[in-house]
């Protein structure tokens, strides 16, 4: 378990790289009992081939300023924990516009898996949903190996400064860019920035080929055209 103080000491020295993603998380001693996610009819089970990823990235304040009060929220959002990003999830994409999902019957997350990842992934019934969407259609994984895959990824991930972005005029492009330049090798074209419908920066979605390096986005992938403008939440902090 990393202490709330050993996360602050650490924001202190690296604070570009730690206060965008956890800025204090105690992991707790037992976790929620999460439900079964299971496939629907709007949304069925879909097994077809992996042709890339998404990486699914979340502004926690702007989420926790709209769900806040939700079932569910307040291990993130009212506990006394503290996020800046936190992961949504690793997507398998398809070949064209469809995705793989729900591909085989998903079991229940063991809690020690969901404890290791709750401080990167602050839900343990999105915890639940990922390995049952997403999961379960890359060939080979459980969910211990598919979540540190996906942590592994999240963790390379390094941010600009978001407190002054949110204090200067700014657009999806130039955040866009502000990301990719604290990023080698990444490209404002290898990410989509999506926004609530008021503007506000909502997720970040970073394109990885099947070997998970980053490529460029297909344009049906959508999101937020770069000249769109764009706020950032940071909530009374």
């Amino acid at each position: 378990m990393i202490s709330r103080l050993t996360l602050a000491a650490v924001a202190v020295v690296l604070p570009s790289v730690v206060q965008a993603q956890a800025y204090q998380c105690s992991t707790p001693a037992s976790v929620e009992r999460v439900r079964p996610d299971l496939p629907s009819a709007s949304q069925p089970k879909r097994d077809i081939p992996i042709g890339s990823y998404t990486l699914a990235i979340t502004w926690a304040p702007q989420y926790c300023r709209e769900n806040g009060d939700r079932t569910g929220s307040t291990f993130q959002c009212g506990s006394g924990n503290r996020f800046g990003f936190t992961l949504h999830g690793l997507w398998p994409d398809g070949v064209g516009k469809e995705w793989p999902q729900y591909c085989r019957a998903a079991g229940f997350v063991p809690p020690p898996v969901i404890r290791a990842h709750i401080c990167t992934t602050p839900s343990a019934q999105l915890l639940q949903h990922e390995w049952a969407k997403h999961g379960t259609c890359m060939p080979g994984y459980r969910p211990a190996k598919y979540f540190n895959q996906s942590a592994g990824l999240y963790g390379k991930l390094r941010y600009p400064d978001m407190n002054a972005l949110s204090r200067t005029p700014l657009t999806a492009g130039r955040f866009a860019a502000a990301m990719a330049g604290a990023n080698p090798g990444l490209k404002p074209d290898m990410m989509r920035v999506t926004a609530t419908r008021q503007g506000w920066l909502d997720e970040v979605w970073i394109c990885l080929d099947r070997r998970f390096r980053y490529r460029r986005c297909p344009v049906h992938q959508g999101g937020l055209n770069p000249s769109a403008p764009l706020q950032i939440w940071r909530g009374s902090r």
